[in-house]
Parts: C-alpha cells; structure tokens; sequence
C-alpha cells in the first residue's frame, strides 16, 4: 500500500511538472489558451524590414497588443500590418503615430504607438495613417560607408 502512494505521489509530481512545461512554453512563444477581447487596427509602412507575425505592439513601453498578419497591399505596394489591440486599450486617438522599432541594437523588432491628441478614437478596423518604418542597419552602414567615399 505504501509503494502504491509513493507511485501516484511521483506520478502527480510528473504531470504538474508536464502541464508547467506546457504553459511556461506558451508564455515563451506568445501563444495564448483564451481568447482575449481585442480588436483589429491597420496600419500600412513601406519597409517592414524584419516585423514578424505575433511582435509585440506597445504603447509607453507597454504591451497592448501583437500583430497578426503582414501583406502586401497590392494598390499601393506598400506592407499592411494587421494588429490586435486589447479591448481595455480603448482610447487610442486617430492621428496616434505606429513606428517599427528594434529591442536594443540587433534585438526583435516590434510596433511601437504614440499617442496623438485627437479626441476622436480608432475603432475595429481603422487605420492609422502616421506610420514610420524600419531602419535597416544595413542601409544606414552603406550610406555611411558611401558618404566617407564621397568625401575623399
């Protein structure tokens, strides 16, 4: 009888430690088991450089959201962002400014919001006009390598 209790006491031990594993791993990928009310916001840049689908959109350095899909907007040829926004975060303004920015010098790139000062706010399925895109590292080292080859 006591090998028997020993056996479920280690039995209950590895399945907690499993079901932790599992939530640690979807906390980890940004995956999430509820459904969270949220609501969709578009916005549309010209170089997406390195934004992924599930980046973070924060707003004052906190998370708000994540971006659900990328594509091409074929009328325009610029990138479409499609982001979920907390229902709680209600009161973005129309003219809020959504820019591509970089976690540290190589780190993820994600969406970051400024908020405008109109009073009017977006909806489900607006879009916010002021973007500002990716910096590509890449570029900016070749315009300076470029500019200190002009110079000679």
């Amino acid at each position: 009888m006591r090998i028997r209790s020993l056996e479920m006491g280690v039995g209950l031990f590895l399945l907690a430690g499993l079901l932790a594993l599992l939530l640690l791993s979807l906390r980890v990928s940004g995956l999430s088991v509820g459904n969270a009310d949220t609501y969709k916001v578009y916005a549309y840049f010209d170089n997406i450089a390195g934004l992924t689908v599930r980046s973070k959109v924060t707003m004052a350095g906190v998370t708000i959201g994540k971006v659900t899909a990328i594509d091409l907007d074929r009328d325009s040829f610029t990138g479409r962002v499609t982001m979920e926004i907390q229902q709680d975060v209600d009161m973005l303004p129309v003219d809020s400014t959504a820019s591509i920015l970089t976690a540290g010098l190589l780190g993820e790139k994600y969406i970051g919001i400024s908020v405008g000062g109109d009073e009017e706010a977006l909806g489900d399925g607006d879009t916010i006009s002021d973007t500002q895109s990716s910096l590509v590292l890449e570029d900016l080292i070749g315009k300076f390598l470029l500019n200190s080859v002009n110079k000679e």
